[in-house]
């Protein structure tokens, strides 16, 4: 049995499991990464230029060889179509749930998602903000009046917003923190499912474990959450620790320990088909008893 590699996807739980000794006493023999959140830098063009555009997301990571840990986390769409073209299997015993919102500054007289309209919204694409985005601006806009702009992930979003380089941009976990203690504006609300790849050759027995400590973590932080919050700066660069107090903070993502169903995954495939959002060698084809570890 080979080790577990464990890195934290942007929220609290396995941080506590990790200093609470959950892992170890569930039998995982495991190795703990840094987050990526927490060691990312923002790489966006200087103030004079316009951000560039970044046409690669939580999707296209998932759909690559190379693996971080032996399973990752995304925005339950890209899991979702990444399970389908059989890029790694979706447990189907849990998933998470992560605050966001659409942010704009304050002056930027963006007040109601109906400002939105034609007004190009900074995400990342075929990621948890460009899925989201599209889902929350449904009730408020026609199709044709949303607008997006692809600028990379939360960190890149996060900087272009506190630089005001953007008009507005889907920011959710702790840089949505950040952007509320810096006085900007939530338009409309975005929480979306996140979702978990497997990959290589992780057990069930390593799964089972994992996923048993995060439940014990997520217990401990929904009873205590105050011991925890400082972890919420481990999940961003260094730079913006001084921009946010973590006592102020909610507790960002939820674990939720229920079934991913057979209803839900097709319903999620057919609306990003419908929606077009993939090219077609890219939208996988695989069942729910064949993409799903249930």
């Amino acid at each position: 049995m080979s080790i577990f590699r464990i890195q934290p996807h942007g929220r609290l739980q396995e941080w506590v499991a990790e200093e609470k000794g959950y892992f170890k006493e569930e039998g995982l023999e495991y190795e703990f990464k840094t987050s990526y959140f927490g060691t990312a830098q923002p790489t966006v063009a200087s103030a004079d230029q316009a951000p560039d555009e970044v046409k690669r997301g939580a999707f296209e990571t998932m759909e690559a060889e190379d693996r971080a840990c032996e399973i990752s986390s995304a925005c339950h769409w890209a899991v979702n179509m990444a399970a389908h073209g059989e890029h790694g299997r979706m447990w189907g015993h849990a998933y998470s749930v992560t605050p966001g919102g659409l942010w704009a500054a304050p002056d930027s007289g963006i007040k109601k998602p109906e400002d939105l309209a034609n007004v190009e919204v900074a995400v990342g694409y075929h990621s948890g903000s460009h899925f989201s985005t599209l889902q929350a601006l449904e009730p408020f806009l026609p199709k044709d009046q949303i607008k997006l702009q692809f600028v990379g992930g939360p960190i890149e979003r996060l900087q272009l917003v506190l630089d005001h380089r953007v008009p507005a941009a889907n920011v959710f976990g702790t840089p949505s923190y950040v952007l509320e203690q810096q006085g900007f504006h939530k338009v409309v609300d975005t929480s979306f499912m996140i979702g978990f790849l497997i990959h290589g050759d992780a057990t069930d027995q390593q799964l089972w474990a994992y996923f048993n400590a995060l439940q014990r973590a997520q217990r401990e932080i929904d009873v205590a959450k105050e011991l925890y919050q400082h972890y919420l700066l481990d999940e961003l660069p260094e730079k913006y620790h001084g921009m946010v107090d973590a006592r102020q903070c909610g507790t960002g993502e939820r674990m939720v320990f229920e079934p991913y169903t057979r209803e839900t995954f097709d319903r999620t495939h057919r609306w990003m088909t419908e929606w077009g959002m993939f090219p077609e060698d890219q939208v996988g084809h695989a069942s729910y008893d064949d993409a799903m570890a249930v």
